[in-house]
């Protein structure tokens, strides 16, 4: 059995965890702590309320993103930031439409996240914001990416990537 949990990114001059945008995520450990205020927390979870990636933004002034790993097969990633938006998209998308096609919903990837190119683009404008340039194709490259053999670590390359925590 794999890992199922929230990984919560974003940058404060204080811990996140006393945040008022994560107040409802009580027993979050920090685990990475970077350049430029950066902060890594973990909240081992298979259900249960986070908070808002976009109320933790709006709060810190800075991009925020959430990851929710899925019995460390896939990877929903929730990003916003204050002035580019809010948008979400997968990690090892053939374990998540695996997932999506085990429900009863009917609904496939494309009803869910966005397509590899349009997150890239749309990471690029968060990026941005958080003050890194990016290139596009490099963040194409972790969003097409199987995991190997571990989601998470699909995720921390995408946290590389964004220049937000280095490998």
């Amino acid at each position: 059995m794999g890992y199922w949990g929230y990984f919560v990114v974003g940058r404060g001059e204080r811990p996140l965890t006393e945040l008022d945008a994560l107040a409802g995520a009580e027993g979050m450990a920090l685990r990475d702590e970077a350049p430029g205020g950066w902060q890594v927390w973990e909240y081992p979870s298979s259900g249960g309320d986070i908070g808002s990636m976009n109320a933790l933004a709006q709060e810190t002034g800075a991009p925020a993103l959430f990851g929710y790993v899925m019995d460390s097969d896939c990877v929903v990633v929730e990003a916003a930031a204050p002035e580019s938006g809010a948008w979400t998209t997968c990690l090892a998308r053939a374990a998540m439409a695996g997932y999506l096609a085990a429900g009863d919903g009917g609904l496939t990837l494309e009803d869910y996240f966005l397509e590899p190119g349009d997150a890239a683009e749309r990471a690029v404008a968060w990026a941005a914001e958080a003050g890194h340039e990016v290139n596009a194709g490099s963040l194409v490259d972790v969003l097409t990416a199987d995991a190997d053999p571990l989601a998470e670590n699909i995720f921390f390359r995408l946290l590389d990537r964004l220049g937000v925590v280095p490998l």
